[in-house]
């Protein structure tokens, strides 16, 4: 079994296909970034998410690859836009657009989702 948490499209394609590929079952984690609600985490097919920004593009790479199935756990709560000080001086070689933050405990809770989802499975 294979846990997920690559914080990438491409990373997480090529770990996703490599498993398909070996036979391999994985579960992926999708965006944890500026969330703060940790009992908003789902348990669902690629295909059945919504609300995540993430699940939507993981999606379409999903279709264009022929996946038809991928165990994921994604949030559905919206993400948080953080404020960004207009004032603030833009250090050199960089841009005004915000990355996404993460409280602690929201990437914490999804990973151990993910390990409760590979236990039930293994055990079942």
């Amino acid at each position: 079994y294979v846990i997920d948490a690559i914080d990438t499209v491409t990373g997480k394609l090529a770990l996703v296909m490599a498993c398909k590929g070996a036979n391999t079952r994985i579960i992926c984690a999708m965006g944890a970034g500026n969330k703060l609600d940790a009992t908003a985490f789902r348990v669902a097919d690629i295909y059945e998410t919504s609300v995540c920004p993430l699940s939507r593009i993981m999606r379409k790479e999903c279709r264009k690859r022929g996946i038809d199935s991928l165990k994921v756990v994604y949030s559905e709560e919206l993400p948080l836009t953080p404020e960004v000080d207009p004032t603030e001086p833009i250090p050199e070689g960089s841009s005004r657009r915000s990355l996404p933050g993460s409280c602690a405990f929201v990437p914490g809770t999804a990973g151990l989702i993910m390990a409760g989802e590979v236990i039930k499975d293994l055990a079942l």
